[in-house]
């Protein structure tokens, strides 16, 4: 009898929308070891400070923290949470993604970690600029607004 599928909920980078104007997004797969896997599950990710980059003709996602499994072996407990992880892209979208980030001066940006409908883990990263100051301000803004908006719409609906 096979069990039913949990939903479980996508870890999100909060700040990417914030530091970033996001273009395009790219969901990709991406390698990891049974442990990491288990990790992410229990929602033990930080995509804060992560980015991916383009590295021997493949693109790689650094600094994303995935914190050890307790149930798992010692030798597993010594593997770095932060080390880089490739991530899974077909060869056209590798192309692309290269010539934004070196032509036009992009950045890579992982948005979320989420699992499709096999329950394979993904990553969708973002081609994006960076912000700044005065755009943050505005985008702030505009997130202030939008929050104070519904609030006042709740209010006159009840």
């Amino acid at each position: 009898m096979t069990q039913p599928k949990k939903n479980i909920s996508t870890i999100e980078n909060r700040k990417a929308k914030f530091n970033f104007v996001i273009e395009e997004s790219i969901e990709a797969g991406i390698v990891l070891s049974g442990s990491e896997i288990k990790s992410i599950r229990k929602g033990k990710i930080s995509l804060d400070n992560s980015y991916a980059s383009e590295k021997n003709d493949s693109i790689w996602l650094f600094n994303a923290h995935i914190q050890n499994y307790a149930g798992s072996q010692k030798l597993m407990q010594n593997c770095n949470p932060k080390r880089p992880r490739k991530l899974l892209l077909k060869k056209k979208e590798i192309s692309k993604i290269k010539k934004k980030l070196l032509a036009l001066g992009y950045t890579l940006v992982p948005l979320n970690v989420h699992y499709n409908s096999k329950g394979f883990a993904k990553v969708q990263i973002g081609i994006s600029k960076g912000r700044k100051k005065e755009d943050k301000r505005q985008y702030k803004k505009e997130q202030d607004w939008k929050r104070e908006k519904s609030k006042i719409f709740k209010k006159q609906n009840y």
